[in-house]
């Protein structure tokens, strides 16, 4: 059983668990909710390719800004800074970064704008190739990126929102902001069948993703200021670790455009079967990695400016267990059921067998790498708290580096086509993983090895006994003859079915074998309470 050390941090975070991972599941299931209707409507048609080519400058400038400054510079430094400081400096620190970053973007969008012409092609060569429409899609890509690149602007913004609000352990409104901005692109997809209404549904889902978060920020007492004093120290640090980390998520962005430049080799149909899969993926990732480890950031961001260093390390392997309790069965249940789950999911409208065959085929080998993409967000998270981003930015380049040789072996050299782009992303993660593993348990003195490879150990046997149970009851609907998983009803029994079954079965075995983890989660349900300290 878990030791009062252990217990400790969980029992503060309670509250914020459960509002993150409110808004984190309410997110990702508009956001299936969002692939639905863009599946419907476009299925996987090359005008839709070139959607999702547009959309990925966007997505690497905000990124590399804002998403660079939220995840690993601003908050430790903006905890340290109210901590040592005071709140007038570092409301100043947030107000200088702030405007920083949305200066930033600003120009770096502009660029994109007229550099996009060039840009396209580069990204994906392939597109348009296999329909005889190059030019045609060349342009609507470079048209989407320029409107796309609207959002850039709006969520560098909301980014750094974010990044105050959670500083300041409020968490609700940024668990609302996601949930805007797909439920605009929702409504996008239904009322056009026209890819260019959808690229405005994104620019105006972050906008709504920023104003929906203005009362949040009133509710803390932000002092904004109009300064950008970059050579003050505080605003110095965030970029001292800002710099390292924009290489690490341009590492992470750069697999995605990997993706994208193989699969456009593949087919203009490989390009979207990957993202709907990356998409259903996301899900589990989202409201099991994420979740937990968006709510015990701050706290590990605390331990670390306070030298509590055993609390810390507690946190840490308590947090990645938990995650790991969740995401391997999770990863398991998504190869057993991908088929009845993208059936059941997007099989209608312009989305057919087809396009179901090919999207889970992706789904089953993107699902290899959950449980190490969930891991490497707790374990990144740890080195940032230590004021350490370069050693979580190398791993990420390596990883970068591994998935592009593993694309060559397994789409070109091994034509797997795109279940060789899936297998690349979880073969190359997972080496992440365990490189940052090892290396935050030398440097942290451990991180309870005898615990995590004690609970990997029951957590393995839990699954296990739920994909033989899960496998014989599809095997015995197959034989019945009462099921045929390329119909919807079909797929959605054998979801239900299948999926209770799965659960259940791991949930009592886990209990059965006094896991720590299922404990944890027993004891915290009627614990659960709305919690801001």
């Amino acid at each position: 059983m878990e030791s009062e050390r252990a217990q400790a941090p969980w029992s503060g975070l309670a509250g914020a668990a459960v509002i993150v991972a409110a808004g984190f599941l309410g997110s990702r299931l508009l956001g299936v909710v969002r692939s639905v209707a863009i599946a419907d409507s476009f299925g996987t048609s090359p005008e839709l390719g070139a959607y999702w080519v547009a959309f990925r400058l966007p997505d690497l400038i905000f990124q590399l800004l804002a998403g660079a400054t939220l995840a690993s510079a601003f908050i430790p430094t903006f905890a340290r800074q109210l901590t040592r400081r005071g709140e007038d400096e570092a409301w100043r620190l947030a107000s200088s970064v702030l405007n920083l970053v949305a200066g930033a973007t600003l120009v770096l969008a502009l660029l994109g704008v007229i550099l996009a012409p060039v840009l396209v092609p580069i990204m994906a060569p392939g597109l348009g190739e296999d329909t005889g429409r190059e030019a045609e899609l060349r342009s609507l890509a470079v048209d989407l990126t320029r409107i796309m690149l609207l959002s850039a602007i709006f969520f560098s913004v909301s980014g750094m929102f974010m990044g105050i609000l959670n500083a300041r352990r409020h968490f609700l409104f940024p668990a609302i902001a996601p949930m805007t901005y797909n439920l605009s692109i929702i409504v996008a997809a239904l009322l056009s069948h026209d890819v260019k209404v959808l690229a405005v549904g994104v620019v105006v889902g972050a906008l709504l993703h920023l104003a929906i978060q203005v009362p949040g920020l009133r509710q803390v007492n932000m002092r904004y200021s109009l300064i950008a004093k970059w050579r003050d120290p505080a605003v110095r640090e965030v970029g001292r670790l800002m710099l390292p980390r924009v290489l690490g998520l341009a590492a992470w962005q750069f697999n995605f455009l990997i993706t994208v430049f193989f699969a456009s080799t593949i087919s203009d149909q490989a390009i979207s079967a990957a993202n709907y899969a990356w998409l259903i993926v996301m899900t589990p990732l989202g409201i099991f990695g994420m979740a937990i480890a968006t709510a015990i950031f701050p706290t590990l961001a605390d331990q670390a400016a306070e030298e509590r260093s055993e609390d810390m390390r507690w946190s840490v392997s308590n947090a990645l267990r938990v995650i790991m309790f969740l995401t391997l069965p999770a990863s398991v249940g998504l190869m057993l059921l991908g088929e009845p789950l993208v059936t059941f999911l997007f099989q209608r409208g312009a989305f057919d067998p087809a396009s179901t065959s090919i999207t889970t085929s992706a789904l089953i080998f993107y699902s290899i790498g959950l449980f190490a993409l969930g891991g490497t967000e707790i374990l990144s998270r740890g080195f940032y708290a230590l004021g350490d981003t370069r050693t979580p930015v190398a791993f990420a380049v390596l990883s970068m580096v591994l998935n592009l040789i593993f694309c060559l072996i397994l789409v070109v050299a091994i034509p797997l086509e795109v279940r060789g782009l899936a297998l690349a992303m979880s073969l190359a993660s997972a080496v992440e993983f365990f490189l940052l593993f090892r290396a935050l348990s030398r440097r942290m003195g451990g991180l309870e090895e005898g615990h995590v490879i004690y609970s990997v150990i029951r957590i393995a046997g839990a699954t296990l006994l739920m994909v033989e149970v899960v496998s014989l009851f599809v095997v015995l609907m197959h034989a019945s003859g009462h099921l045929n998983t390329g119909r919807t009803s079909d797929a959605f029994a054998t979801l239900v079915g299948g999926g209770l079954i799965g659960a259940g079965i791991y949930f009592l075995t886990s209990y059965l074998l006094r896991s720590d983890e299922m404990a944890t989660i027993l004891r915290r349900i009627p614990a659960l309470r709305l919690n801001q300290e």
